[in-house]
């Protein structure tokens, strides 16, 4: 992701992943961005994201800092409402919308909220840039597994948010509308790791809904990395699909213990959770080619899909049943150094 010179907007950019994010970009790492916009209904979550970067912890930070200072912006709006997404997009080169409802049981209660927010939100950026006179070159949609053959509310509605942006390139030319779609990132607000590191603090027991369940696994940096690599490589339309491990959640469970021996209790599948997640489903391998280190679904609008058309990467669906990990293995993982380790930042980062 090259980024010099260039205005970036982060819808939801209070989140976990959005300060992340934000601290990567300040850190020089990606280029030297103009301007970073964070966009968030929270007044509270904005107060503590900017004195989180006050905060010098490291060498890198003074970098960070001065970024931040020069650089970094807070703006209250609501994705659900046109007017405020347009006052934010007007003078945005990348929009990359984190905005969202996420909790599954909490979308199945409140359906209609959750459509606010993640369907009519990317109908509102897409209104609000087709209306545009210079338009943003990329808007990054930050989807889920959930959205593969959904079952529950927050899928559903995800899966409609990558429709909405997929077809937002055909009335909207000048701007490359692109989307990610990913599994648990480990460390986030609201992601099982917290839950389960709390209940180990308080001596157990930790709650399994299904001693079945596997679920993919990502860090916030991974989670960045393929946002980066959407921005840089992804065609319009397309969906870019990270190549990650997946885990049984009792395996996870057992390995944050280390040697400290916690009871599991199982308590039951949540309302509208699966046994597996699904991040390709078998209706889009035909559509699915590797771009970089990731895989790629293509558009299905024949429109969009102009591209060649390489064979397929996969043969059956992604699921996160298959080429589950050990524990050992993912003991290795989570590890420092290691691909999904939840160091102290993204920790802090999951209680905000």
């Amino acid at each position: 992701m090259q980024i010099n010179g260039k205005r970036i907007l982060v819808t939801g950019g209070t989140g976990s992943l959005g300060q992340v994010l934000v601290r990567r970009l300040l850190s020089g790492e990606f280029g030297e961005p103009e301007k970073i916009v964070v966009f968030s209904r929270d007044e509270a979550r904005q107060h503590a994201m900017r004195l989180r970067f006050q905060h010098l912890g490291a060498a890198t930070d003074e970098i960070i800092f001065a970024g931040w200072t020069k650089r970094l912006a807070f703006r209250i709006g609501d994705i659900r409402d046109i007017d405020s997404v347009r006052a934010a997009v007007r003078d945005a080169d990348i929009v990359i919308n984190a905005a969202a409802m996420k909790q599954v049981p909490t979308c199945e209660y409140f359906p209609e909220e959750a459509h606010q927010t993640n369907v009519g939100g990317a109908l509102n950026l897409f209104r609000a840039i087709r209306d545009l006179a210079r338009p943003p070159e990329v808007v990054v949609g930050v989807s889920t597994d959930k959205a593969a053959k959904p079952v529950n509310v927050m899928g559903i509605t995800k899966a409609l948010q990558e429709r909405v942006l997929v077809r937002a390139n055909l009335d909207c030319p000048a701007t490359r509308f692109v989307a990610v779609r990913y599994g648990n990132v480990i460390a986030s607000r609201g992601s099982v790791v917290p839950l389960f590191l709390e209940q180990i603090r308080r001596g157990g027991p930790i709650t399994i809904t299904d001693r079945r369940m596997t679920r993919f696994l990502m860090s916030l940096d991974d989670a960045v990395n393929i946002i980066a690599d959407a921005v840089a490589q992804a065609l319009a339309g397309e969906i870019l699909v990270p190549v990650a491990p997946s885990a049984r959640m009792t395996d996870l469970a057992r390995a944050l213990c280390g040697t400290t021996d916690i009871p599991l209790t199982t308590t039951g599948i949540r309302p509208g959770e699966k046994l597996h997640e699904i991040l390709i489903s078998e209706e889009e391998v035909p559509r699915t080619c590797r771009r970089g280190p990731h895989f790629a679904i293509r558009p299905m609008l024949p429109e969009l899909d102009l591209a060649e058309h390489p064979a397929p990467a996969l043969d059956r669906e992604y699921s996160s049943a298959d080429n589950v990990v050990d524990i050992d293995a993912l003991r290795a993982l989570l590890a420092p150094g290691g691909r999904l380790h939840h160091g102290a930042e993204a920790s802090d980062d999951a209680f905000l």
